[in-house]
């Protein structure tokens, strides 16, 4: 079915709002997937919180010109599905690299990550990037490991103290 003017216009502005507060971009090729596999990409991405649209690309680019992933224009040639994170920079990447194992007809063809445009292979790097939770926890580990360890040290001190007592009681009690 053939869109009129304002369907597109709205498209356009939908998906250009999107890629306005996006933090990452994924493209890929879906050519050859079925309407299932599709579906079950789909439902991932609405649980990662990943916008995931498939969108003419003429219309993909005049939607992404002025937003940070104004650099895949050139890149969007045949059938492609934009996967959009809007608050871990990882989310599409680990969505869309995890689907690419199961199913190997879906292609990466474009990356970007706060306007640079990344090679398709490095998705897997972008996808193993840690969450927002994730890099807190290994932050806040690292804030507690010297914390812990003068906790240790300065209990360290009244148990030598205890066990030279204890030591000395013995030699006593022995002679």
């Amino acid at each position: 079915m053939a869109l009129n003017i304002e369907a597109k216009k709205a498209i356009v502005a939908e998906v250009s709002e999107v890629a306005a507060s996006a933090c990452s971009a994924v493209a890929a090729e879906y050519r050859g997937l079925t309407v299932g596999q599709m579906t079950a990409l789909r439902v991932k991405s609405r649980e990662a919180g990943v916008y995931l649209r498939v969108i003419k690309n003429s219309l993909a680019r005049r939607a992404i010109e002025g937003t940070d992933f104004e650099c895949m224009q050139d890149g969007l040639t045949g059938p492609l599905v934009l996967a959009f994170s809007q608050e871990d920079p990882g989310a599409a990447a680990r969505v869309i690299s995890d689907f690419t194992k199961e199913n190997d007809k879906l292609v990466v063809r474009l990356v970007s990550v706060g306007g640079q445009m990344l090679d398709a292979g490095e998705i897997d790097r972008l996808a193993k990037m840690p969450t927002k939770d994730q890099a807190i926890s290994m932050v806040m580990s690292c804030m507690l490991q010297p914390v812990e360890k003068l906790a240790r040290t300065l209990n360290e001190i009244p148990t030598k103290v205890t066990r030279c007592v204890a030591a000395v009681r013995d030699e006593k009690q022995s002679a």
